[in-house]
């Protein structure tokens, strides 16, 4: 996938000129806010919980190259063939030939941020291989030729007339606006399709090392029809989904779900081990992994980063942002949206490219309240942040950090504060318009969508000292 993350002002503004789209976001989000917090609230072991999780979390990633030799002994002793890719296209090529080498037509795949990532679907199409998305919101955003626009809902700025209309241009189909009869013609499609697929691909949630599985969770069972009827299964990860044992797996089910879409539980959730016995009836002939890094290393060996590799994927932090909420996930440029992505990105794909997205938070710190595993998102936004200025960058460019520059000698020199306070005061005075500045010259992008408040007549300073001399 292309990164325009540096084009996030544009993408932001375009998506607020969007009638739909906030409404959408706005809908959405806030379903899915309630949600997660009703089912916290009504499930008491849910913080210590979380507190376990960020524990297993944190130890993981300190010992992770060893946790992954145990894995790939393991995964392998069951019979399935592992691999590691450096970056995306290493994985793109290892999962292109195994296709083309066992002649694979058809390619049916569930849902998986890191093929997102390594833009599989284009290589595969490029190397004359049918794919095709089977979560029905992967399968929207492909008939739309788009980037999926959330982490678990990707289709979520999509109305149903959208997709009644993408269905009516793809399927030549009459198809009305009930959500049923859209997601009854999607099954017909994908169904026939299933039966007649040479390759399944998936993603995988969390990979066990005590077990060699790999460990997938879902809501429609699109998963276990690419993972049981293919002859071949490909399944593609990020090196950091290894988790030690089935007690720690345990853990992060509980709480996953409860994130993301406030359930209980994921309608199924899969276990992978292994190709298909001898005396099995169904499952792949062959199950291969490919274990990706695409700057995963660099930012392992981090260690005022490294807690970013944590994330479990669950969107919490998407739908409690104030900016993705607005926003949406495309104006991010690349596939991870929302907080999560405003610290990673930059991080996988360097400050050139996705530099201006740690400063698009307004540090409010409700993406660190929701974490799962209680990734403190703020403090690692603020760490880019300064990483990206000290490598030039960041908003203002260079008049914009001589500003600071230049605050910060006045805040150090106490009388010459109280002086600059007392004139900025006084000179924004003729713009207050009401109780309120909507236009300031110089801070322009500031009032073109907020308004300052009128200035107070006189600091808080200087009415202590009115009051107690």
């Amino acid at each position: 996938m292309e990164v325009r993350s540096q084009h996030f002002a544009e993408g932001a503004r375009e998506a607020l000129k969007d009638p739909q789209l906030q409404r959408a976001l706005a809908e959405a989000t806030g379903r899915l806010r309630e949600q997660r917090a009703e089912a916290f609230a009504s499930f008491p072991p849910g913080e210590a919980l979380r507190a376990e999780a960020r524990r297993i979390k944190l130890e993981t990633l300190a010992r992770l190259e060893d946790l992954l030799e145990v894995f790939a002994e393991r995964f392998e002793a069951r019979g399935g063939v592992l691999h590691r890719a450096a970056d995306a296209g290493e994985a793109c090529r290892i999962v292109t030939d195994l296709v083309r080498a066992r002649s694979g037509r058809l390619a049916v795949k569930s849902k998986s941020m890191t093929s997102e990532e390594v833009a599989l679907n284009d290589a595969l199409e490029a190397a004359g291989v049918e794919t095709l998305e089977t979560d029905l919101g992967e399968y929207i955003i492909q008939l739309a030729r788009e980037a999926p626009s959330h982490i678990i809902v990707p289709a979520i700025h999509k109305s149903v007339r959208d997709v009644a209309e993408l269905f009516r241009e793809h399927h030549g189909s009459d198809a009305d606006l009930q959500h049923e009869a859209l997601t009854r013609e999607a099954r017909e499609r994908l169904r026939a399709a299933f039966l007649r697929a040479d390759v399944g691909i998936t993603g995988a949630n969390f990979a066990v090392a005590e077990t060699g599985s790999l460990a997938i969770v879902e809501n429609e069972g699109n998963v276990r029809m690419s993972t049981s009827l293919p002859r071949l299964h490909i399944a593609i990860m990020g090196m950091e989904k290894v988790i030690p044992d089935l007690a720690s797996l345990a853990v992060f089910l509980r709480i996953l779900a409860r994130s993301a879409t406030g359930q209980k539980m994921t309608s199924y959730v899969s276990l992978v081990t292994g190709p298909r016995r001898g005396d099995e009836e169904d499952g792949p002939e062959e199950l291969h992994l490919v274990v990706l890094d695409n700057g995963r290393s660099r930012l392992l060996a981090d260690p005022e980063l490294r807690e970013a590799l944590a994330c479990i994927r669950c969107g919490a932090c998407l739908n409690a942002c104030p900016v993705y909420q607005h926003a949406g996930g495309h104006a991010y440029g690349w596939v991870y949206p929302g907080p999560i992505g405003a610290v990673i990105n930059p991080s996988l794909v360097g400050h050139e490219k996705a530099g201006a997205l740690p400063f698009a938070s307004s540090l409010c710190g409700a993406c660190r309240e929701v974490c799962p595993v209680g990734i403190d998102l703020p403090r690692l936004l603020l760490a880019q942040r300064a990483r990206v200025v000290e490598s030039g960058g960041g908003p203002g460019g260079r008049g914009g950090r001589l500003l600071v520059r230049l605050f910060a000698a006045v805040s150090r020199r106490p009388a010459l504060y109280r002086g600059a306070a007392r004139l900025a005061r006084w000179a924004s005075l003729p713009w207050v318009r009401g109780r309120g500045i909507s236009r300031l010259p110089g801070l322009g992008a500031w009032t073109r969508t907020r308004d300052l408040p009128e200035p107070a007549r006189e600091s808080f300073r200087e009415a202590w000292e009115k009051r107690h001399g």
